[in-house]
Formats: C-alpha cells, structure tokens, sequence
C-alpha cells in the first residue's frame, strides 16, 4: 500500500514520540511559522534535559524534507522519513508532527532540480527585499529560476514563490548531493562539522539550530553525499569498521557503555591528531576534544568509515 507523501513546510519540525509528549513550554515548536530560536532560548537545562528523559523528542526534519504518512491523530500526522534511516522501521525514521507543519508534495515538484543549503543557517525570503523563514543547513527547495545572484524556488503548501541567495546554497538534482569525485571525502565532511563548533547540543537535533551526536554525524556525511543512519546504534553497524592506526579525518568513533561492551550510546567524528570533534550532551555545545583525555575514552568500542 503506497503512503501519501508530504514535505516538511516549517524550517524545523520537531519529530515527537506522540501527541501528548509536547509541554506548554513546546508551543513555539509547534506552529508553523515554526518560531525555532524562541523556544530553544525559552527553555532552561532542566527543561532541554526532559526532551531526553521524558522520552519526548525522537528527531527532527528540515524544510523541504519529503515524509511519508503513516497515521492521522486529529491535528497530528505520525510520519516516517526515508532520508533518516533506522532498524526501528525500514520505511524512516518514525514520529508525530503537527500537521500545520506539513504540506502535500506533488511528484512534479519532487522531482525538480532543487536549491539546498550549504550556509549554516539562511534566510528564506518573499521577495529580494522581505525575508520570510530562517532555514538550516541542508534545508532543500525546489529551483524555479536561476536570476544573477538569487535563486527562485517554490514554497511548500503555497502557489507563491521565495527567494534564496545563490551564496548560500548549491543545487542538486533529487533529494541528496551526489558523492564528490575529487577531494578527500573525510576532510570535507570534516570541515565542514568544524563550522558547528560551539553550537549547543540538543537531543534529537538534526538541524543548524542543534544537534546531538549521532543527528551531526548524519548531517556532515549528507553534506558530503553519504546517507547514512540516523542513530549512533545503528551507524555502528554498518561502514568499514577502521583500526586505530589506519584512522583518518572524517571517520566515525563510537562510544559504548560497560568500557565498550554495552549499548552504543555516542558517536564523534575523528578530527586527525589524536582529535575528534563531536556534539557531546545538553550542558555542552560542540566542541573538539582529545581522545587522550577525553571522559569516555575507556568506552571507545568501534571506528567506522563511510566514505572511500
């Protein structure tokens, strides 16, 4: 049975565990506008950690991102997205989002060349002179026109078009950049994740505005053009599996409980020079550490590599 397939119309849409998991303090992202920056900056250490303990937030999905609908709840959509990979369904990652946040995606429309964003984070506007959204790194639109410095793109749920800076996204053909032909994969992934540095962590990120660790992980190999996982416990299972010798920029270090024999808990990306740069939990932003010194060294159980 084929699932109606909508796109995510908000610059990011907080994947929940169900309709009941939202707070009051949540209310900001919820709406659509999305108002992203007011509810992170509304929330204190107890409140982001809760997102975590009270097992609110599962992921979360930037503007553009095709979904696919599993279930209707009255004002709630649960939804699987196919670009977030996990054992837990083979359809995408599975969650709850407002339906206000989601709009229909004509084949058309997904199938046209598109605008994605490679800036950190960019302005949406509705005309050159009128921004409308802030979008996230690896938000996507499909492209109109190309007019000298801008590009035109259509607005989910809308007749109406927008406009992104040319500077600030590359275009791509599909849903994901292709695979770089020339370079050394890892150091762009690499490079990359050092802009993020000092970016506050935020479980179940996936988005400019936060990360966790296994969500930066799965956004700098897109950026590359490798799909992989979206969650630490899966990425461990699959790439290259790599000796601490043969380590290179941009290969994943994973972190595992009981020193390395329990669950797979973190991940990080390996920075070179005995380093890794990694989004390490809700008190810390990212950052780049020793592996020498680092905490949870003595729980370092697999290195993998995705690329190459």
């Amino acid at each position: 049975m084929s699932m109606e397939k909508m796109i995510v119309a908000v610059s990011v849409a907080t994947v929940w565990s169900n309709p009941q998991s939202p707070r009051s303090i949540d209310e900001p992202a919820l709406q659509n506008p999305a108002a992203i920056r007011p509810w992170l900056e509304g929330m204190t250490l107890e409140d982001r950690l809760d997102l975590y303990r009270g097992s609110r937030v599962q992921t979360q999905a930037v503007y553009g991102t095709s979904v696919l609908v599993v279930e209707e709840q009255g004002d709630w959509v649960k939804v699987a997205i196919p670009q977030q990979g996990t054992r837990r369904d083979a359809v995408g990652y599975p969650g709850w989002i407002p339906r206000c946040q989601l709009a229909t995606e004509t084949s058309e429309l997904a199938s046209q060349r598109r605008a994605e964003v490679i800036a950190n984070k960019a302005w949406l506007y509705l005309t050159p002179s009128e921004p409308l959204i802030e979008l996230s790194f690896l938000s996507s639109l499909p492209v109109i026109e190309l007019a000298d410095s801008w590009v035109m793109v259509h607005i989910p749920g809308a007749d109406g078009i927008g406009y992104l800076k040319a500077e600030d996204v590359r275009l791509i053909n599909g849903s994901m950049a292709p695979l770089p032909t020339e370079g050394h994969i890892g150091q762009m992934i690499l490079d990359r994740a050092m802009q993020f540095v000092d970016l506050p962590y935020l479980w179940g990120g996936v988005s400019a505005f936060g990360y966790d660790c296994s969500g930066f992980a799965h956004s700098m190999h897109r950026y590359a053009g490798i799909s992989i996982p979206r969650d630490a416990s899966d990425q461990v299972n699959y790439g290259t599996a790599i000796e601490k010798e043969e380590l290179e920029p941009g290969d994943l270090l994973f972190f595992a409980f009981e020193e390395g024999k329990g669950a797979v808990h973190h991940v990080g990306i390996y920075a070179g020079n005995g380093q890794m740069i990694h989004s390490p939990e809700t008190i810390k932003s990212i950052e780049v550490v020793e592996l020498s010194s680092y905490k949870l060294i003595q729980e370092h159980c697999m290195s993998r590599r995705y690329w190459g």
